[in-house]
């Protein structure tokens, strides 16, 4: 299944607590179980004010209904073509 990196902004996003981060997970898991299992949340990044969330989906537009029945912003949705790590290097 494809690999897609969602950016949100969400200003403040490093300053939500364990319970607002808890909440927040919650949802969105209640919207992805409403959904299927075509889109899987793998985990996201909390910065300062964006949140970098990695999915497995079917297709982008998968991943843009979950934003949406979410409420959730998904202001970039990038395709992942290839990862690499260190190990590339060798």
């Amino acid at each position: 299944m494809p690999k897609f990196v969602i950016e949100r902004d969400i200003p403040g996003a490093g300053n939500l607590t364990p319970a607002e981060l808890k909440a927040v997970s919650r949802k969105s898991c209640g919207v992805l179980s409403s959904l299927g299992p075509s889109v899987q949340w793998i985990h996201s990044y909390v910065t300062a004010d964006r949140l970098y969330c990695v999915y497995h989906a079917e297709d982008e537009s998968l991943v843009r209904r979950h934003a949406e029945l979410g409420g959730f912003p998904a202001n970039r949705i990038s395709r992942v073509t290839t990862v690499i790590d260190p190990a590339t290097a060798e």
